[in-house]
């Protein structure tokens, strides 16, 4: 059975920061992580607006998402921060799909960027565009020097907001500007399919946040569950001080 993803964006430009970045941090994604299915989670924050946050989740397959220990946080059960946080920051996309390829694949760890790209496709024009995303597009990108995971992605789920997702981890932002990326991104079957493209969306955030699910901060050497203040979060924004969290609790 192939692997599942939970993909969540947000704008938190009308929230206030620290608590949104608490929010997810200390309660949201150790939440989820108590979930069997849920394999690990990360949290990134936008290149260009730092108030744009991503949220990924590997998960074992796509029904854990109807699991009875996921719905008991999820959906109308909430939690009251949650309910909070979420009507007061713009949801950009939510997506809970299955892994079309390579399909048992999980995120690499060391990675400096990730880039998300969601779509929908026209229908008359759906079968053409899986072989080209499977056969050629996705496995030249993957193949760009500095690119260290490519995947892509299918909602089954009726009401989704964009049927496919691609999630590229990258050794930093920067390789999606490289030669070498535009020139796999660019072929001319590739440009025969972006017409039938619709909803097309990109998301390039290049900097884990405060506190990267599956890492803590441990600024000054001392592991610390929440950093306390800007200079801490922006030690940890830098990668300063991180540790596995496996390797303390």
């Amino acid at each position: 059975m192939p692997k599942g993803l939970l993909f969540a964006s947000f704008d938190f430009s009308p929230a206030q920061a620290d608590e949104f970045h608490d929010w997810y941090d200390l309660e949201h994604i150790p939440e989820r992580l108590r979930v069997p299915g849920f394999l690990n989670a990360e949290r990134w924050i936008g290149e260009e607006n730092p108030k744009v946050a991503v949220a990924t989740y590997d998960l074992e397959n796509h029904a854990v998402m109807q699991s009875a220990p996921y719905k008991a946080i999820g959906y109308e059960n909430a939690s009251v921060w949650t309910k909070r946080v979420t009507a007061i920051a713009t949801r950009l996309l939510r997506f809970a799909g299955e892994q079309v390829k390579p399909g048992d694949a999980v995120a690499p760890s060391g990675a400096g960027g990730l880039l998300a790209v969601s779509m929908n496709v026209d229908p008359a024009a759906e079968h053409k565009f899986n072989e080209w995303y499977n056969s050629e597009h996705l496995p030249q990108l993957g193949a760009v020097p500095g690119v260290l995971s490519a995947r892509r992605f299918s909602s089954p789920e009726a009401d989704a907001e964009r049927k496919y997702l691609a999630l590229y981890h990258m050794t930093g932002p920067d390789v999606s500007r490289s030669d070498a990326w535009k020139k796999a991104a660019n072929t001319p079957w590739t440009e025969r399919m972006r017409p039938h493209l619709r909803a097309a969306a990109v998301q390039l955030p290049a900097l884990r946040s405060a506190i990267a699910p599956g890492w803590w901060c441990k600024p000054g050497g001392r592991p610390r569950v929440k950093p306390d203040n800007s200079a801490d979060r922006r030690r940890c924004a830098a990668g300063i001080g991180k540790i596995p969290i496996r390797e303390w609790r």
